[in-house]
């Protein structure tokens, strides 16, 4: 059954930045689990997951992200989930925005879907990986090389929510636009181009 996935995906230096160490990572220590297909940094905002409705799931997304205009949050400094299998991750400062946008994408979404056990936890850990799945045996080496670099101090705004499907975007909804975009516009450079604009129109005013 095929997988779905709601994240937010970097943009500007954050993802530059998150990019940059991520590829760092994996040149050095020879891994290349976030690397082995195209590094993407984001935040998991929900799942993986399989549901039966899909058109619920994205009429669920819009609902809430109509809420929702500037989400901000930063990208702070370095942590580890201390799993079977080791996670390095950039950490994320949410805001109370981010918070409650998320517990209510987990609220919609839980009720129409498989949803993981970390999806309905109040504390959930936000965090964007940087290294995982073949870094078991040099944790110990990654981390360190990872915690000695200068902690970055990164404020970003999450402009939108992607809905993944089997590993390709199903759809994005745009907080700035207020628009739900299909594959080709969330794609589309003419596109980001008008939401980053908004955006610093928005800020400026």
């Amino acid at each position: 059954m095929v997988h779905y996935f709601i994240e937010f995906r970097f943009h500007g230096y954050a993802k530059k930045y998150a990019k940059h160490l991520i590829h760092e990572v994996a040149r050095k220590f020879r891994v290349k689990g976030v690397t082995q297909n195209r590094a993407v940094p984001h935040i998991a905002l929900f799942g993986p997951f399989t549901t039966n409705h899909e058109r619920k799931v994205v009429s669920e997304i819009v609902a809430v992200g109509r809420e929702f205009c500037l989400v901000p949050f930063i990208v702070k400094g370095f942590n580890y989930f201390d799993k079977e299998h080791k996670v390095i991750y950039l950490d994320i400062d949410p805001s109370a925005e981010l918070k409650e946008l998320r517990r209510k994408l987990a609220q919609k979404l839980s009720k129409i879907s498989d949803s993981q056990p970390w999806d309905d936890k109040k504390q959930f850990q936000f965090h964007s990986t940087i290294a995982f799945r073949d870094i078991d045996r040099k944790f110990s080496k990654i981390w360190e090389y990872t915690k000695g670099k200068e902690e970055p101090n990164i404020k970003q705004h999450l402009l939108r929510i992607t809905i993944i499907k089997g590993k390709r975007i199903l759809y994005e909804y745009d907080l700035i636009l207020k628009k739900l975009l299909n594959r080709k516009q969330a794609l589309s450079r003419y596109w980001l181009n008008k939401t980053i604009k908004n955006y610093k129109d928005y800020m400026a005013s």
